[in-house]
């Protein structure tokens, strides 16, 4: 039997401005989920875990922490765009147009739109990509530009 190596993501070099990447996990967000991140980050907004509270909003029902969401379309994005990453750079232009409920399941794609040497290290470039997350009927729930400094093949721990 062959023993063939996994995917270990993408180095500074394979990328392109332009290319599209279908992140290939979903995530589907639960009650507990919710409750936790939103009291393990101390954020005390009640429209979060109130079921009670929430049920007399608009809403009708609790929101999901919208840093939880950041947080998971970000995750679901590191197989193909930070899995080699030097340093997050940074996070820019969140945008969360339509609301999370608990029992959505979230998917996301990233793309592409600036790569360049890093000016102060050699052994990194700079990424930056546009990643949008949807929710299961395919309702864009947040967009975010992320910047990622991304070791270059041979550079780096190794694997």
């Amino acid at each position: 039997m062959a023993n063939k190596q996994g995917w270990h993501g993408r180095f500074f070099e394979d990328f392109e401005e332009g290319d599209v990447y279908k992140h290939p996990l979903g995530r589907t967000i639960t009650t507990t989920d919710n409750s936790w991140f939103t009291l393990l980050t101390q954020n005390t907004a009640r429209i979060h875990v109130d079921h009670h509270y929430a049920a007399q909003t608009e809403f009708g029902r609790p929101l999901v922490n919208s840093t939880l969401t950041l947080a998971l379309v970000t995750g679901q994005s590191v197989t193909d765009v930070s899995q080699n990453v030097f340093a997050n750079l940074g996070w820019d232009e969140v945008r969360l147009p339509h609301p999370v409920f608990e029992g959505d399941t979230l998917y996301s794609s990233s793309e592409v739109v600036g790569k360049r040497e890093s000016r102060s290290r050699q052994d990194v470039g700079i990424v930056t990509v546009l990643t949008r997350g949807f929710n299961q009927d395919e309702v864009e729930v947040i967009s975010f530009k992320r910047s990622v400094m991304v070791y270059k093949k041979g550079c780096g721990p190794a694997l």
